[in-house]
């Protein structure tokens, strides 16, 4: 007589296989989406860079961040876009600014996909000795989350 060999897995088998994948899937999820917002406000960065590099080079050709009539300095006198012209999958606009004559700004507004409507990143560029150091910060309560971003920033 011939012993029947078993086909196929058991219903308790699927099952943890089942659970197993569900934990694994509730595990990397929430790490996954918290990647992709990180990978969306480091694009505001990159975006960013041309307007550090307008501002740096606005600053060491005139000594000044300001403009020449001393009105307040924007996208148009470091020969920008206008902010809304400098967008991204995640990035709404990116204006820079200045309201005095050694410190300019550049402020990187996020859309919604980043977390909520009108969330910011700003960018302080503060003239020291011949030089300009760049900081970022993220405002209180319209600022991106802390845990997005890039570790340079905090």
């Amino acid at each position: 007589m011939m012993k029947k060999v078993q086909q196929g897995f058991t219903l308790i088998e699927l099952m943890i296989v089942v659970a197993i994948i569900g934990i694994l899937a509730a595990i990397a999820i929430p790490a996954y989406q918290d990647y992709t917002k990180r990978a969306h406000v480091s694009e505001g960065l990159t975006l960013a860079a041309a307007a550090k590099t307008a501002m740096t080079e606005y600053y060491s050709t005139k000594g000044t961040f300001k403009t020449s009539d001393d009105k307040d300095a924007s996208n148009g006198t470091y020969g920008l876009p206008e902010p809304t012209s400098i967008t991204g999958n995640a990035v709404k606009s990116v204006t820079a600014t200045s309201k005095s004559a050694s410190e300019g700004t550049i402020t990187i507004e996020y859309k919604p996909v980043v977390d909520a409507d009108k969330k910011q990143l700003v960018l302080t560029g503060t003239a020291e000795g011949g030089s300009i150091t760049w900081k970022c910060s993220a405002p209180d309560k319209i600022g991106v989350e802390a845990k997005w971003v890039p570790s340079n920033c905090r």
